[in-house]
């Protein structure tokens, strides 16, 4: 059985109006809409809608047909005076006419229907793309909040890292805070490194180096992992993605908590 949630969630609305649902999800639909009165008011809002962008978009018919009409009825009518079959002639000359006419307007309509759910379809993209962007802008906002709160704390502890004889112009900026075991490094005065490798930052615990994470290449301000009773902290220059172990020999910089 359908609920709300799924026929908001996939636009059932729209294609129960469109008609390209079968007959059994019309009936749920229908079931939904009369015992839900806030899914029936928009329902109805929807509909008005496809109303009134139909009528804002309708094609007026060619005026050539509206003039074949007129022809026809009056040679009809003036040949109902010749003979005795003129009545059928004439009657079918209208319908004949009509019928034309009624196709041509279907048509037309057909073709209003799918101009119609051509542009729902872009709207619901559009809609879909602006929800993946106002998602990815409201994580970066609360990443921002979050590494500027561990900056501010009264409890974070600075400390800098400055490059050795393999990086003597490089410096790291660390902000350690043991009360929310939170680490925050700016890398904005670290070389950049090429495709084939990256820095990663690790912490000496009692003569054993873990890992606090690959620091990335389009940040300038990140967090890394904290790591309990870490003694000192450390960056080399590893294979791109990382290493489970670090290479000594590419140690750039370091420091000593106190």
């Amino acid at each position: 059985m359908m609920d709300k949630k799924t026929i908001l969630d996939n636009g059932l609305l729209e294609q129960y109006l469109l008609g390209e649902l079968n007959a059994q999800e019309c009936e749920q639909i229908e079931q939904v809409l009369a015992s839900d009165t806030e899914l029936k008011a928009q329902f109805d809002t929807i509909e008005k809608d496809f109303e009134t962008l139909g009528l804002e978009n309708a094609i007026e018919p060619p005026k050539g047909i509206k003039y074949q009409l007129i022809q026809d009825i009056r040679e009809a009518k003036d040949a109902k005076n010749n003979k005795s079959n003129t009545n059928l002639k004439y009657y079918l000359g209208i319908a004949a006419s009509i019928a034309a006419l009624l196709i041509l307007g279907n048509f037309w309509m057909y073709n209003e229907l799918n101009e119609v759910k051509d542009q729902l379809q872009t709207v619901e993209t559009e809609k879909t793309e602006l929800n993946d962007k106002l998602n990815n802008l409201n994580n970066q906002i609360d990443n921002d909040i979050a590494l500027f709160s561990t900056i501010a704390h009264p409890d974070t502890e600075q400390y800098v890292l400055k490059g050795n004889t393999l990086m003597p112009d490089g410096k790291v900026v660390s902000y350690v805070n043991h009360s929310t075991k939170s680490v925050v490094i700016n890398t904005e005065r670290l070389p950049k490194l090429d495709a084939e490798h990256d820095y990663q930052m690790w912490a000496d615990v009692e003569g054993e180096m873990i890992n606090m994470g690959v620091i990335t290449k389009d940040q300038n301000l990140m967090a890394m992992n904290y790591i309990d009773h870490a003694e000192s902290l450390n960056i080399t220059i590893e294979p791109a993605g990382g290493n489970d172990h670090p290479t000594v020999s590419q140690l750039v910089t370091n420091v000593y908590l106190n």
